[in-house]
């Protein structure tokens, strides 16, 4: 942080010291213009020397400068805290390093336990941009109708915005990497080698919107960041009745999107209310947002021009995506709305999350006859849920129970952590080909081993069935896995045996988003789990709002009960508690790309097929199984 500010300091110094001087005309006329830059230059390295000493002092390696992008000194520093026994340091520690690793369950359960032991429930985040904790409070405060305090969070973003932006610009302007060309041999001249360094920066200078847009630690941005502070604080300035704040907020938004209809009409609206009063023509949009719009337009031409003369690689990516907008119940004028009529006119259809990539159905047949519908997606209040009952007899389970035990490793799937979840259950775990391999092993019998990989396939049928998928199904990952309650560990109890996640995305309780990026498995696009038993305590499936705490439906397990649905950030979900017992189930996740199909099932597949030919055992077919396998 020091670095950082101590660069920016001496970047305006210079800046304000040294003005680059225009081109003349005729001969030595350029002089001036690299006199000016070379008296930059030297200006910028006597400050950065004096501040921060010799560059040996102060140039890190690329992997300690990810290390601190990925905020790993703050696993470091909740450890070190621990040690001093400051626990509320510690906290706030952990809590910043998980906010930039949400998926690092270990952390998760840390933070919980300091909630516990500490009492410390508002955590701090050490990190955090203000613009971007502005703007969160800010619609929070619009989300409650709060729309005073909705408008003074807002606003101080929109400053911390265009502070953080010119931030961003400055910072650019440092060294760049020559992607293209070997460095040492770099035979370019004066001009050439001038435009390849200076795109660089002028495209580091035009992803600042992107890069301010986007929370730390992820990847993807706010979709139509910018824009929809000025598409919240035009209503809010309606709602409190200062109509000229809300018709120039109106006018700021059309800047960035002309012909969004319900704003140019909000913006007919506000003109209407003022009428009589002053003339609407006088009130401008923000001269701020005119500025950079017209700036940002400006770099885009020359990343175009230098893309198409010089070669230069650059695709322009959609930095306002229209479908990133309010979502307001409350304020549509119609027969429904509590809104007067003529009141500003505020589209539903907008959503604050992407459109899906296909059309969501269900309701298809199950297929087996057996197999009994208990609830849909409407009465488990969801998107994309069905559970059914009978997928599996007693016995059937009784048989995959026994085959369990016989070949479950523990911390199987999580890199032989026996507690992946929390330290108050141990993970035990297997695949289907581990299950055939110890089949033709004889360690367990293996008709057992060949239900294990019928009654996932025919799992696999009933989800592509239900969902009405029009097309392939793939497994993507099948696991027979077993929680069991730690004895002498259950009292005082408050975690959860698997924490609320989402399966295809990086779920962000506090923005209320679900990051599709890696680490997640973005791939996956159907989930499904298939209980075994019901004798043990706690254990309950659970669905939960994207704030990880409202919980919307609950499922107790038992033998041949399913609970399957769509994979992203419509359905968090996690399993409370297993208190006493051992709960197991057959977790099956599925995806419709081929390209991610689970290798251990493609082999087992193959497995399966040979020993479906002519119905021979591995010595009647006169091979080794174990090669084989």
């Amino acid at each position: 942080r020091e670095l950082r500010e101590a660069r920016l300091r001496c970047r305006r110094s210079c800046r304000g010291q040294v003005r680059l001087e225009e081109l003349g005309s005729g001969p030595g006329g350029e002089l001036p213009f690299w006199g000016a830059l070379l008296r930059r230059a030297g200006c910028l390295r006597n400050c950065e020397e004096a501040r921060l000493g010799a560059a040996s002092r102060h140039r890190a390696a690329e992997e300690v400068r990810a290390d601190f992008q990925r905020r790993v000194p703050y696993s470091y520093l909740q450890r070190a805290y621990i040690q001093l026994n400051q626990l509320e340091e510690a906290a706030n520690a952990a809590h910043t390093f998980f906010m930039a690793n949400p998926e690092h369950m270990e952390i998760q359960q840390d933070i919980e336990n300091y909630k516990t032991t500490s009492g410390k429930v508002s955590l701090i985040d050490r990190e955090a941009k203000p613009h971007m904790e502005d703007y969160t409070a800010g619609v929070r405060h619009y989300d409650r109708e709060e729309y005073g305090l909705a408008i003074e969070f807002l606003e101080r973003a929109l400053v911390g915005y265009y502070s953080e932006d010119e931030d961003c610009q400055i910072m650019c302007e440092g060294p760049q990497r020559f992607e293209e060309h070997e460095y040492l041999d770099y035979k370019a001249s004066l001009y050439e080698a001038v435009a390849d360094h200076y795109m660089q920066v002028l495209a580091c200078k035009h992803d600042c919107v992107r890069e301010l847009a986007t929370r730390s630690g992820r990847i993807s941005p706010i979709e139509n960041f910018l824009p929809l502070h000025y598409d919240y604080l035009q209503f809010a300035y309606y709602r409190v009745g200062d109509y000229v704040k809300a018709l120039e907020c109106a006018r700021s938004y059309l800047l960035f999107h002309p012909d969004d209809e319900d704003v140019l009409e909000n913006a007919s609206y506000y003109e209407g209310l003022l009428e009589g009063t002053m003339d609407p023509g006088t009130i401008k949009p923000r001269k701020e947002a005119k500025a950079l719009l017209r700036r940002h337009k400006l770099e885009s031409h020359l990343l175009q021009v230098a893309s198409a003369g010089l070669g230069f690689a650059y695709t322009e990516p959609n930095y306002w995506k229209r479908y990133g907008a309010r979502q307001d119940e409350h304020s549509v004028p119609s027969s429904i709305s509590n809104e007067p009529e003529e009141g500003p006119r505020l589209s539903l259809a907008k959503k604050p999350t992407p459109k899906p990539d296909r059309e969501l159905k269900e309701g298809g047949p199950l297929l087996y006859s057996d197999v009994k519908f208990v609830y849909n997606s409407q009465q488990l209040n969801g998107t994309q849920r069905v559970l059914l009952d009978n997928v599996i007899s007693e016995e059937q389970c009784r048989e995959l129970h026994r085959v369990a035990s016989g070949i479950m490793l523990a911390g199987d799937g999580y890199r032989g952590k026996t507690s992946p979840h929390t330290p108050n259950e141990r993970f035990e775990g297997a695949t289907v080909l581990k299950a055939l391999k110890y089949g033709y092993e004889g360690r367990v019998p293996l008709k057992s081993a060949r239900l294990f990989y019928d009654i996932s396939e025919k799992a696999r049928r009933i989800v592509e069935s239900y969902f009405m998928l029009n097309s392939t199904l793939y497994f993507s990952y099948t696991h027979l896995v077993c929680r069991t309650a730690l004895s002498g560990q259950q009292e005082r109890r408050n975690d959860l045996s698997h924490p609320i996640h989402a399966d295809n995305c990086l779920l962000d309780p506090e923005a209320n988003e679900c990051w599709k990026e890696p680490p997640a498995y973005t791939f996956r696009d159907y989930s499904a789990l298939l209980y075994m038993n019901a004798d043990f305590e706690g254990g309950e499936f659970i669905f939960t709002e994207m704030d990880a705490k409202t919980v919307t439906a609950s499922i107790k397990p038992k033998c041949g009960r399913m609970i399957s649905f769509s994979s992203g950030g419509e359905n968090p979900h996690g399993v409370k508690a297993v208190t006493k017992g051992q709960r197991c189930a057959v977790a099956l996740w599925f995806t419709l790309d081929p390209l991610y199909r689970e290798l251990e099932r493609i082999q087992a597949d193959e497995v399966i097929a040979m020993l479906d030919q002519e119905h021979l055992g591995p010595s009647e077919m006169n091979i080794n199984p174990k090669d084989e396998l």
